[in-house]
């Protein structure tokens, strides 16, 4: 059975959007394009360099076009990593029926889709980017591992790790290392449901109760 495992890179605040290229994805106005590029962390690129080889992506619509028109064309000393992604069998999750004309390319239309794929022969399947699919994935309990790779920066807007949909659960620690840059890495197991624990007892006074009640109604 392959595994399912994910590589994001987020700022401070949360936001996973468009870090590689000023253009790369400016959906909602989003003016940051880039970012990742502007806090240069040789120690995080060099635990990026083992997260390439070996693996089949698993990707979003929006991703997957953004990997489709860059990476069979680049020269240079990216050459390389854009012929290991041409090789690469790419599954792709999306609701539309448009062409995916990149070599190795397949269709995935639901989370079905992915459980059964899951459940073949093959290398593992690396996640890049796409937002959208994280809260699918959890829901099914398809996600295996997760590495977040935390800049220390804010974005504001922009689209984040865990978007709407995204269900309550827990997750164990199972990596982490802080580069000199500032840069954390944190790797991720999920575990199930939040456990039971104790919290806080309820205060029984009339303040409380007013609270209570005003959470309630939606005025407080």
């Amino acid at each position: 059975m392959r595994k399912i495992v994910g590589t994001v890179f987020v700022s401070l605040d949360g936001v996973m959007q468009a870090p590689g290229g000023v253009n790369e994805d400016i959906t909602g106005g989003f003016k940051h394009g880039g970012w990742q590029f502007k806090f240069p962390d040789p120690a995080a690129d060099a635990t990026l360099g083992a997260a390439f080889d070996g693996y089949d992506l698993l990707l979003g619509r929006r991703t997957y076009d953004i990997f489709a028109a860059y990476w069979p064309y680049v020269e240079g000393e990216e050459a390389q990593l854009g012929e290991t992604f041409t090789n690469a069998g790419k599954y792709v999750l999306t609701r539309g029926d448009q062409p995916l004309e990149w070599e190795n390319s397949h269709r995935l239309k639901g989370m079905d889709d992915v459980a059964t794929l899951k459940q073949g022969d093959g290398p593992d399947l690396m996640i890049w980017g796409s937002s959208e699919i994280y809260p699918g994935l959890l829901s099914a309990g398809l996600l295996d591992r997760l590495t977040v790779m935390i800049y220390p920066l804010t974005l504001g807007d922009g689209k984040r790790l865990f978007g709407d949909g995204t269900p309550a659960g827990a997750l164990k620690m199972v990596d982490h290392q802080v580069t000199p840059a500032g840069t954390i890495i944190a790797t991720y197991e999920p575990v199930g449901p939040i456990p039971d624990g104790a919290s806080v007892p309820p205060i029984d006074t009339a303040r409380e109760a007013e609270r209570q009640r005003r959470m309630q109604e939606g005025t407080w």
